[in-house]
């Protein structure tokens, strides 16, 4: 089920405990009845956790002691806690089947969804997410309420009905307050054509697809032909309209898309040294890790201030002295650009990886496993940013991933991970840096070195 698997006897506690490493992690706790369900969790420090649950300590009664029920112990090392919570979906998974997500309480966010199926569409928010209705799910967004604002904003920019019922279109049907106030279409008693009523859901949906960037575009253009037709007055309200699209267009993260389109790259600290952990959102289901391995990848210092071509990350490798003139007499591809195209094609393998993974399982299982997926990365992405650890990337509008952004952003998770914790702390007015010490191994002699951080060196 997990990484790692040892046995565990009561008797012996200490050597079976000592085993663990002191990091972060998943772990199940196993009795000797194979039929018995194990017992799951996750800890931030994997030995200190399984100390508390099998060393028994008289006068602890309250403790929850496990020492004379597990027979065997699995773990899985993490590095973040996006990769804690995946794994450990993983895990009760395989442990509990359908029940998984009712354990571990993941419920689907909140998502906008158009009933394009309608005769005549309308905009709704719903917890229901299936892939069939891919396309026409729009979100996620971090709760129902941030939904329902951005739902209400976005419609008073259009004239589509908010009404729930099925429509018969009836002229003798007086409406409602929305067609009174001029908000709506009104094709209950056929205040429009069918065709009018299409062309405007048609734009309710490309906004929700673009998070309001098709309507502000047909708005620039329209500011610009009135601007060079001198209709000033015209031009100064299509610029308060934008202002107002760009207010609504706000209230919509970046990760707010159509379901079908939710596609990116997470990149998170690797429990693995010298690694970065990278995770595939493909549809909003998750897959991954894969590593990306830092070795040989020379880090830029990018609070030196300096506009150099050593902008992005470079793998130092050998080269031969006489690689300068090659055999025909032209001249060698740079060592810059050789060492990019390194750590691109380790970022190439990664991703094929990822892409390859297969989620296999019945149609009911995908289903609970995209609304959990969905439920975990809307909880990781919608941290305050000071509590969210890694970083995410989308594609562009090509449906491409920008490799050197997704690089760059490799060398700042690395970089980040190693910072001492104390180290990441804004200093007090005043207040030196905190001076470390490190050992450099030299001829099989260790250096003590005291050295302090500068900002303006590697």
């Amino acid at each position: 089920m997990l990484a790692h698997s040892i046995s565990f006897s009561s008797a012996d506690a200490r050597s079976s405990l000592v085993a663990l490493p002191e990091q972060a992690g998943v772990f199940a706790l196993f009795g000797a009845d194979p039929a018995a369900e194990p017992y799951l969790s996750k800890a931030t420090n994997l030995r200190r956790r399984l100390t508390r649950f099998l060393s028994p300590q008289p006068g602890q009664s309250r403790r929850l002691q496990l020492a004379e029920i597990v027979v065997r112990i699995e773990y899985t090392p993490t590095g973040s806690d996006l990769e804690s919570q995946l794994a450990l979906y993983d895990a009760s998974l395989s442990a509990f089947g359908d029940r998984a997500n009712r354990k571990l309480h993941l419920l689907a966010p909140a998502f906008l969804r158009m009933a394009i199926q309608n005769a005549y569409p309308r905009v709704y928010v719903t917890s229901k997410v299936t892939k069939l209705a891919a396309d026409a799910l729009f979100g996620p967004f971090p709760s129902r309420v941030a939904a329902e604002r951005f739902c209400d904003e976005a419609l008073n920019l259009f004239l589509l009905r908010r009404c729930h019922e099925d429509l018969n279109p009836d002229p003798a049907f007086p409406g409602c307050a929305y067609s009174e106030m001029k908000m709506c279409l009104a094709p209950c008693f056929k205040g429009c054509s069918d065709e009018r009523y299409a062309e405007e859901a048609e734009a309710v949906r490309q906004f929700l697809a673009t998070r309001g960037a098709s309507l502000l575009k047909l708005l620039e253009a329209e500011r610009g032909r009135a601007s060079e037709a001198l209709e000033f007055e015209k031009a100064a309200q299509t610029h308060a309209r934008m202002q107002k699209v760009e207010t609504v267009a706000e209230l919509a993260a970046e990760i707010v898309r159509p379901l079908s389109e939710l596609n990116a790259v997470i990149l998170q600290p690797s429990a693995e040294p010298l690694q970065v952990a990278v995770f595939l959102v493909t549809k909003g289901l998750l897959s991954g890790p894969a590593f990306y391995s830092t070795v040989g990848m020379r880090h830029p210092n990018e609070q030196s201030g300096s506009s150099s071509l050593f902008a992005h990350p470079t793998a130092m490798e050998p080269i031969p002295l006489d690689s300068v003139v090659q055999n025909l007499g032209e001249p060698a591809m740079p060592v810059t650009a050789a060492s990019r195209d390194v750590l691109e094609q380790r970022l190439d393998d990664a991703l094929a990886a990822l892409a390859a993974s297969d989620k296999r399982g019945s149609k009911r299982a995908r289903q609970e496993m995209l609304g959990a997926h969905l439920c975990l990365l809307t909880r990781w992405y919608y941290r305050p940013a000071a509590r969210r650890v890694g970083e995410i990337f989308f594609p562009g509008e090509d449906g491409s991933f920008a490799r050197k952004a997704i690089l760059r952003g490799i060398s700042r998770v690395f970089r980040a991970a190693q910072t001492p914790v104390e180290a990441r702390k804004p200093l007090a007015p005043g207040a030196e840096p905190p001076t470390q010490t490190g050992t450099l191994e030299a001829g099989g002699e260790g250096v003590n070195l005291a050295f302090k951080n500068e900002s303006n060196h590697g």
